[in-house]
């Protein structure tokens, strides 16, 4: 009896938070609307309605990253041996690869789906929980996917683009395919004592990783920018057209000769 009373409060919890992220989800598509009645066209024309909004968040979120964020990864860049540095994004990215193949069966594409699983069993086992990569040679090299790229692949529109405090560029449909991406994630299911110290440290590690990488790219966007806030608006949407489309070529868009 009490074992069905525990099933039936995680039920509860899951519906309970599946309710919050549509009620998320909903505030922010109204808040958009009402805020596109009262846009400029050219920022309609841009899909951007709460562009002024969005800048003054943006140039938080800059100084913040100029200031602590890229400093720290410089730093970590710099103290950290390059091996050490390679095989712990290895292993950051090994842990995302049960949510690719869970999107790439969602797609339809169970080819690249057995590429992912494949990678994963692989590296996770021979590669010492993926902090080796040995499937690249084995003809199976890293892609990621989320569920945001999955709606974008059914043709779901991506919705007004978005500045997050903190967090950076976002769309509505990417935030909630985030939510869903975290429900896809067997270690999620997984229970253990200090999980919250887990789950923040992984965030942290994987967010330190990404801007170490991109450090470079990052600094001589901001020197060859003359509009910083919408030359990251284009560059953000056409990294996640290109993920969508899996970096096919977008024949679509073609001009009509």
């Amino acid at each position: 009896m009490s074992l069905v009373l525990a099933r039936a409060s995680l039920v509860g919890q899951v519906l309970g938070k599946f309710l919050n992220i549509v009620r998320l989800a909903a505030v922010v598509a109204v808040g958009a609307w009402v805020a596109a009645c009262s846009t400029s066209p050219e920022a309609i024309e841009q899909n951007d309605p709460l562009e002024p909004l969005n800048r003054d968040v943006f140039s938080l979120n800059h100084a913040l990253d100029n200031q602590v964020a890229l400093p720290v990864a410089t730093f970590y860049h710099s103290i950290t041996p390059g091996p050490i540095r390679e095989h712990l994004h290895y292993f950051l990215t090994n842990l995302h690869l049960p949510v690719t193949f869970a999107n790439d069966v969602l797609q339809g594409n169970f080819e690249r789906g057995g590429e992912a699983i494949g990678r994963f069993a692989a590296n996770s086992t021979l590669g010492f929980a993926g902090v080796f990569d040995v499937a690249t040679g084995w003809g199976m090299p890293y892609h990621q996917e989320d569920f945001g790229q999955t709606m974008g692949w059914y043709g779901v529109g991506e919705g007004p683009y978005l500045v997050l405090p903190l967090l950076g560029p976002a769309v509505p449909r990417d935030i909630a395919g985030g939510f869903v991406d975290h429900y896809l994630d067997p270690l999620g299911y997984v229970h253990w004592h200090h999980k919250f110290y887990y789950s923040w440290g992984r965030n942290a590690l994987a967010f330190v990783d990404a801007r170490s990488q991109s450090v470079n790219a990052l600094r001589e966007i901001q020197r060859s920018s003359i509009d910083l806030y919408a030359t990251t608006r284009s560059l953000y949407r056409q990294s996640r057209d290109a993920e969508i489309r899996n970096g096919e070529p977008d024949v679509q868009g073609l001009p009509d000769f």
